[in-house]
C-alpha cells in the first residue's frame, strides 16, 4: 500500500491540471492514505488537490491529517467552506481536531451538532489529549443485567460495531455490572438470566487512565475491547484494539521526531520560518553544549601546542564514548517506556552496563592504542589515548542509565533531552581524560 500512496503523490504533483483523473485516483484510497499524501506535496499543491476531493470525503480526510498540516489547510478555506465541511463533524471527529481550531469554528461546529453528539464532546473535552476519556469509543453493545439470552441474541442481530466480542450489562442507573463474552453466550439457553453468564475476569479501564496504560491493559486481556467507566463505575463508553493500535503507533512516532527536537504534528512543507525557528531553538541548545565542551578544551590549550598528535587524535576518543552512550542509552529509554525498569533492578542494571564498558573499553583500547603507536611511532601516546578511550566509555555506561532515569524521575522526555545531555557529557569526559592524561605522561 506504500508504492500507492507514493503513486497518488507522484500524480498529485505531476497531473495538478488534471481534476478528473486526481479525483477519480483519490477514490481508490482511505482517508488516512489521502490525508499522508496531501502532507507530502507543497502547500499551493495541496490546496489544488483539496479542490478536487468531494465534500462528503474532506471532514474524515482532514480529522486523519497531523494538526500543523490541518492548520495550514484551514487558513486558506473561507468560512462557507468550513461551515459545509463541519456539516456533519461528530464528537469524535471534533475532538480530535478541537486543538487546531479557533474558538469560533469549535462553536459553528458544536451548534451543528445534535445534542447527543454535543454531550459526548463535553465528556470528552475535559481530559487531556493522552487520556482515555478523550477518545472513548461510543458504539458499543449496551444491555440491561435483568434481561435473559433470548433478547440479547435480538439485540446482537441488530448491529454489531467492530471489535466487539461482548455485551456490557448495567444497572438502572447505568453503574457497570459486568460483561458476557459471545462464546458463553451462544451456547446458554434462551431463557437462561444473561447475568448468569458474567465474566468474573473482565476487567475496566478507567477514564482517566492515560492512553499507553490503557493499550497495555487491552493487550494483556485478549480481548479486541475493554469498558470505560468513571470513578462512579459508570459506563462511558470502551477502548478497542483500533484506538490501542493507534495509540502505539503515535508514540512511537512521537519518540522519533523527539529524538531530533521535533513535534510529530509537524507539517513536511510547513512554511520555511516556522520550520526554522522550531529546528534553531535545539541547534541553540547545541551550540551551548559545544561551547561547553569547548571550554574544557581550553583548558588544555598549551598541552594541545606542544603535542600536536592529541588534537588529531580528540575526535577518536569523544566519537567513542558517544556511540557507547547512546546504545545504552537507547536500551535505557526502552526499558523506561516498558516499565521494565525499577528502584530494584536499576542498581543490577548499572553494575551489568559498566561490565560491558569495561569489556568493550578494554578490547577497544587495546586495538586504538595499537594503531595510534603505528601511526605516531609512539607507544606513550598509544597509551594515554587507551586509557582515555577506557575512562570515557566506562563514563558513557554510567551516564548512559543515570541520565534517561533521572530525567524520567524529573518528568522530562529522555528521548527528547537523553542525547543532548549524553554527547555533553562523554565529549567532556572523552577530552578531559586524553588531554589530562597527554598533560601528565607527554608533557
Amino acid at each position: 500500500m506504500q508504492s500507492q500512496v507514493t503513486q497518488l503523490i507522484e500524480h498529485l504533483i505531476h497531473d495538478e491540471h488534471s481534476p478528473n483523473s486526481i479525483s477519480q485516483m483519490m477514490s481508490e484510497f482511505s482517508p488516512d492514505d489521502i490525508a499522508l499524501a496531501l502532507e507530502s506535496i507543497p502547500l499551493d499543491q495541496r490546496k489544488q488537490a483539496w479542490e478536487n476531493i468531494k465534500q462528503a470525503n474532506r471532514l474524515d480526510i482532514l480529522v486523519e491529517m497531523r494538526g500543523e498540516s490541518r492548520q495550514l489547510l484551514l487558513k486558506e478555506l473561507d468560512d462557507s467552506e468550513i461551515e459545509n465541511l463541519f456539516a456533519d463533524v461528530d464528537a469524535a471527529g471534533l475532538l480530535e481536531i478541537t486543538d487546531s481550531l479557533p474558538d469560533r469554528l469549535v462553536d459553528l461546529a458544536l451548534k451543528q451538532m445534535d445534542n447527543k453528539q454535543r454531550e459526548y464532546y463535553q465528556q470528552g473535552i475535559v481530559y487531556d489529549d493522552d487520556i482515555v476519556g478523550r477518545w472513548i469509543d461510543h458504539e458499543l453493545l449496551i444491555a440491561s443485567q435483568s434481561i435473559r439470552v433470548a433478547e440479547a441474541m435480538r439485540l446482537l442481530k441488530k448491529a454489531t460495531p467492530t471489535y466487539t466480542d461482548m455485551i456490557y450489562l448495567v444497572n438502572r442507573t447505568g453503574r457497570w455490572v459486568g460483561c458476557v463474552k459471545f462464546d458463553k453466550l451462544f451456547k446458554a439457553h434462551e431463557q437462561d438470566p444473561i447475568s448468569n453468564l458474567i465474566d468474573e475476569e473482565c476487567a475496566v479501564i478507567q477514564a482517566d487512565m492515560t492512553l499507553t496504560k490503557a493499550a497495555e491493559q487491552l493487550e494483556k486481556s485478549t480481548l479486541s475491547a475493554l469498558p470505560v467507566v468513571d470513578n462512579n463505575l459508570i459506563l462511558l463508553g470502551r477502548f478497542h484494539a483500533g484506538l490501542a493500535l493507534e495509540t502505539l503507533r503515535l508514540e512511537n512516532e512521537a519518540q522519533q521526531m523527539s529524538t531530533a527536537g521535533l513535534n510529530e504534528e509537524s507539517d513536511l512543507f510547513a512554511p520555511v520560518k516556522r520550520s526554522a525557528a522550531t529546528r534553531g531553538i535545539w541547534l541553540g541548545i547545541n551550540l551551548l553544549t559545544a561551547f561547553l565542551a569547548s571550554a574544557f578544551i581550553g583548558l588544555f590549550e598549551a598541552t594541545l601546542q606542544q603535542v600536536v598528535a592529541l588534537a588529531v587524535l580528540m575526535p577518536v576518543v569523544a566519537s567513542m564514548g558517544g556511540i557507547a552512550g547512546s546504545q545504552t542509552l537507547t536500551l535505557i529509554v526502552r526499558g523506561l517506556a516498558l516499565g521494565q525498569i525499577t528502584r530494584s533492578n536499576l542498581k543490577s542494571l548499572l553494575s551489568k552496563e559498566l561490565k560491558v564498558g569495561w569489556l568493550n573499553g578494554m578490547v577497544w583500547a587495546i586495538i586504538i592504542g595499537l594503531v595510534t603507536y603505528w601511526w605516531f611511532n609512539n607507544s606513550l601516546l598509544g597509551a594515554v589515548i587507551g586509557l582515555a578511550i577506557i575512562i570515557n566509555i566506562l563514563m558513557a555506561a554510567l551516564s548512559g542509565v543515570l541520565i534517561p532515569v533521572l530525567l524520567d524521575i524529573l518528568h522530562i522526555d529522555p528521548a527528547l533531552s537523553g542525547s543532548v545531555i549524553l554527547t555533553t557529557v562523554t565529549d567532556i569526559a572523552g577530552f578531559v581524560a586524553f588531554l589530562g592524561l597527554g598533560t601528565l605522561l607527554l608533557i
